[in-house]
C-alpha cells in the first residue's frame, strides 16, 4: 500500500531465491576481484608496500562495493544473481530504483553480508514480514519476484442457451469479489467434486448470491446453472465496458434497466430477474396508440353532407393500475 492509498501487486521474494541470487552474485564479484587482484600484484611488483595495499584497497572497494552499486544502478535492479532467479530490486511504491538507493544497499550491504557472511541479513530478512534486509529497509526499496509461475487459467462452463440474457437486469454491484471468486472456482471444479456436496455447496452460494443481487434463482432452475448465467452475464457487461457496445443491460437507460423501481428502456418484462410469464397472458409489449373512433359526418346548414372532421389521433391514457409496458397481470 502507498502513501496515495494505492494497492500494489507485488510478490516479495521469499529468503531462499534471495540468498541464492546473493551466493551468485558474489561467486561473480569474488572471481573478478581475484583475477584483477592477480594482474595488479604483477603490474604493482615493483612499487612499495604502502601503495601496493592502497591498490588493493582499492580494487576491493571498487569491485565488492562499487561494482554491485553500478550493476544495480544501471539495469534498474537487476543483478546477474537477480537476472538469473527472477528477482528485481524496486522502490516501496513499485518504481525503478537510483542511484541512491543502490549506495545505500550496497554501503550497508558491506556490513550486514560480507563482513558478518551474511547472518545478519537472514535474521532481517526472516523478522521482516516482507524479507527485506537492513539495507533495503534504510533504502526504502524491496526485493520482488519478477517471473510468476502462470497457472492454466480454469474453463468456466458457459449456461444452458434458454439461460442466456435471463439476468441481464440484475443488479450485480453488492456483489463482494470474494464471493465471485468462490463461485468462479465452485463452476470450474464441480465436475470433481462428490455430487451432494457439490449440490448443497451450488444451493448455498445461490443463496449468497441472491441475498447480495436482491432476486431468487426463478423456481425449476439448478443452482449450478443459475450461478452459471450470472457468471456470464458479470462477463459480458465486463465485455462490454472495455471494448464498448452500447450501454450495459440491466443499468439505469440501458436495455432491460430499471429506474426507480420501474421497468424502464426497451426491454421486455420477460427478461426482469426471476420473472415467469403465466399461461395463456399476452406477450409483453410497448404501450399501445389506440386510433380514433370512426367520427360521423358533418351536416351543412341546408343538410348536405359536409366535410368529414379530421382529428389527429390521440393516444389513449393508460390506467394507473396498468403497468407502462401495456402488460396487464392476470387476475
Amino acid at each position: 500500500m502507498t502513501g496515495e492509498a494505492v494497492a500494489l501487486e507485488l510478490r516479495p521474494a521469499k529468503l531462499p531465491s534471495r540468498a541464492l541470487a546473493v551466493l551468485l552474485d558474489l561467486v561473480v564479484a569474488m572471481a573478478a576481484y581475484l583475477i584483477v587482484t592477480i594482474g595488479l600484484v604483477a603490474a604493482t611488483a615493483a612499487m612499495d608496500e604502502a601503495a601496493q595495499i592502497a591498490v588493493s584497497i582499492a580494487s576491493f572497494v571498487l569491485l565488492l562495493v562499487g561494482g554491485p552499486i553500478a550493476v544495480e544502478t544501471l539495469s534498474h535492479g537487476r543483478s546477474l544473481g537477480k537476472l538469473a532467479f527472477g528477482l528485481r530490486v524496486v522502490r516501496d511504491d513499485g518504481g525503478p530504483i537510483r542511484f541512491r538507493h543502490a549506495l545505500v544497499r550496497g554501503a550497508i550491504g558491506v556490513v550486514e553480508i560480507l563482513m558478518t557472511f551474511g547472518i545478519v541479513a537472514c535474521v532481517a530478512s526472516l523478522v521482516s514480514q516482507r524479507g527485506r534486509r537492513l539495507g533495503d529497509v534504510f533504502a526504502g526499496t524491496l526485493v520482488v519476484r519478477e517471473r510468476i509461475p502462470a497457472g492454466r487459467s480454469a474453463f468456466v462452463p458457459p449456461p444452458p442457451p434458454w439461460l442466456a440474457g435471463r439476468f441481464s437486469g440484475l443488479d450485480l454491484s453488492a456483489v463482494p469479489d470474494g464471493l465471485w471468486l468462490a463461485v468462479r472456482q465452485y463452476l470450474t471444479r464441480m465436475r470433481q467434486l462428490d455430487p451432494q456436496v457439490g449440490a448443497a455447496m451450488a444451493e448455498r452460494l445461490a443463496s449468497d448470491l441472491a441475498a447480495r443481487t436482491g432476486a431468487p434463482a426463478p423456481q425449476g432452475v439448478p443452482a449450478a446453472a443459475y450461478l452459471a448465467a450470472v457468471v456470464h452475464e458479470r462477463q459480458a457487461r465486463d465485455a462490454r465496458r472495455a471494448f464498448g457496445g452500447g450501454p450495459a443491460a440491466g443499468v439505469p437507460g440501458g436495455p432491460g434497466g430499471f429506474v426507480g423501481g420501474v421497468p424502464g428502456g426497451s426491454g421486455p418484462v420477460g427478461r426482469q430477474p426471476g420473472f415467469v410469464a403465466p399461461a395463456g397472458a399476452p406477450a409483453p409489449g410497448p404501450a399501445s396508440v389506440v386510433p380514433p373512433a370512426p367520427q360521423p359526418p358533418v351536416v351543412d346548414g341546408d343538410g348536405s353532407p359536409g366535410q368529414h372532421a379530421v382529428r389527429p389521433a390521440v393516444a389513449r391514457e393508460q390506467p394507473a393500475d396498468r403497468p407502462a409496458t401495456g402488460f396487464a397481470p392476470p387476475a
